[in-house]
């Protein structure tokens, strides 16, 4: 039996390691030119992945950590399809547009806040300029339920999207007043009927434990709910409260917020919960079906993540596409303009709308593929990371060995000459345990804003 208690004292802030280096180290020092040459030099023999941030709401949600401008003016969504269309040609212009793109991604914002033929506008470009969209491409969109029809959802299906994901967080009515964020059972199951009913092959739904006012006994009833909808993963996230960052999150009164003991709570009756229905856990924060794609890549130690999550297609360039958008390629990270008034004199101007990045060294890699194999498949292959890279790791992390040890003593993972491996314990705190393979740490220890909290 989990001491929850116990493993309270885990609860510090850390990294998601969306990426590594995290956006924290992202500066404006990798200019526009260095970014330029990162594009001009990338492997024509890797394939696309694409990432368009449509950053449109309606309303805030007051628990979203996203990129988001609050409008309901069609003319502001007009102007930024206009945009979208122009930065695409401009890319089109450093990049080889005719290597397969393997995956598509619309974020936000609300994407489905756009009408069916702003869709259809948006889409038509995308294809018009990336031709070669290979057979098996992952094209997936995140859906507010309350913003959803059924001509959006055919727009999306003929144009050979696949995956969509439901943004849930709780179903519990004195929890949604708090985040402002009212969505009642009815509206979410009947976006899950049209996503059936288009045939999308792979269905998520995404909750948040940590919210105001949630329990375990709350939780229990919103776990019941969603999983009567039969969605083939789910992503259930630890609420990330950064009020510094984000001001919509100052409006949650941070006394209805759950202790860190009942979120591990949540998080282990959640995994049994999954587990009882036929979920498989996969990544630290992921469930889906044992014949999802997802768990088939778990199983083989070939899951992958990146800043849309964990995912199946690895070995891409990642190409940020729109406002605040975030790219990655074999050494770098790279961030466009996340201010609209800047993000359009970029393109005036005839330049893509980059902001800032990192350039990733050698020590970077060798971090970012330890960081990335734990985070993702909760081991990693000692040998095999020493043949890809040419170290000794018992030489080269010795100080990282000597900080995993209270996580070995406390029974969190084994440490062996040949791997690392979590315990089904060690998963739920698996940022915890990637943190001292982070040489970045040490910059940001003595600040308690710069993470949100792990636990």
């Amino acid at each position: 039996m989990l001491d929850f208690d116990k493993f309270t004292k885990y609860s510090k802030p850390g990294p998601r390691y969306t990426s590594y280096p995290t956006a924290l180290e992202f500066s404006d020092a990798f200019g526009y030119d260095a970014y330029l040459s990162k594009l001009h030099a990338q492997d024509s023999s890797r394939p696309l992945s694409l990432y368009f941030h449509l950053p449109f709401c309606k309303n805030a949600c007051y628990f979203c950590g996203c990129n988001v401008v609050f409008t309901s003016k069609e003319d502001k969504k007009e102007r930024y399809i206009d945009y979208l269309i122009r930065e695409m040609a401009i890319l089109a212009e450093h990049i080889d547009v005719n290597r397969p793109v393997i995956q598509l991604h619309f974020g936000g914002g609300t994407p489905t806040f756009f009408d069916a033929d702003q869709l259809q506008r948006i889409i038509a470009a995308i294809k018009g300029h990336f031709k070669n969209f290979t057979a098996d491409a992952e094209i997936s969109c995140e859906i507010d339920p309350r913003h959803i029809d059924e001509a959006q959802m055919k727009v999306m299906a003929d144009a050979g999207f696949n995956r969509v994901s439901f943004g849930i967080q709780d179903f519990d009515e004195k929890v949604q007043v708090a985040v402002h964020r009212v969505q009642p059972y009815d509206i979410t199951k009947a976006a899950m009927d049209l996503a059936r009913k288009y045939k999308m092959v792979s269905v998520n739904v995404d909750l948040i434990y940590g919210l105001p006012y949630q329990s375990l006994e709350t939780f229990k009833k919103t776990l019941d709910l969603a999983v009567s909808l039969d969605p083939d993963r789910f992503a259930v996230f630890n609420y990330a409260h950064v009020p510094w960052l984000k001001k919509t999150m100052r409006k949650i009164d941070e006394t209805t917020l759950p202790h860190p003991s009942e979120k591990l709570a949540i998080m282990r009756y959640t995994i049994d919960h999954m587990a009882e229905r036929g979920y498989k856990m996969i990544g630290m924060d992921h469930f889906a079906k044992p014949e999802d794609e997802l768990f088939k890549a778990i199983e083989k130690g070939e899951l992958h993540r990146n800043f849309q999550g964990y995912t199946t297609k690895g070995g891409a360039d990642l190409i940020g596409i729109g406002l605040t958008s975030i790219g990655e390629g074999a050494d770098y990270y790279a961030q466009n303009f996340k201010e609209m008034e800047a993000y359009e004199a970029a393109i005036d101007a005839g330049r893509l709308p980059h902001e800032r990045g990192v350039a990733l060294n050698t020590d970077d890699r060798i971090r970012q593929y330890v960081i990335m194999e734990l985070m993702s498949n909760f081991k990693l292959d000692i040998p095999r990371f020493e043949a890809a890279y040419g170290v000794k790791f018992a030489e080269y992390f010795a100080d990282a060995l000597d900080a995993l040890k209270p996580f070995e003593a406390d029974g969190l993972l084994t440490i062996t000459p040949n791997a690392i491996e979590c315990t089904p314990t060690g998963t739920l705190l698996i940022r915890n345990i990637s943190m001292p393979f982070d040489a970045y740490m040490k910059r940001h220890a003595a600040s308690d804003k710069a993470f949100s909290k792990t636990v």
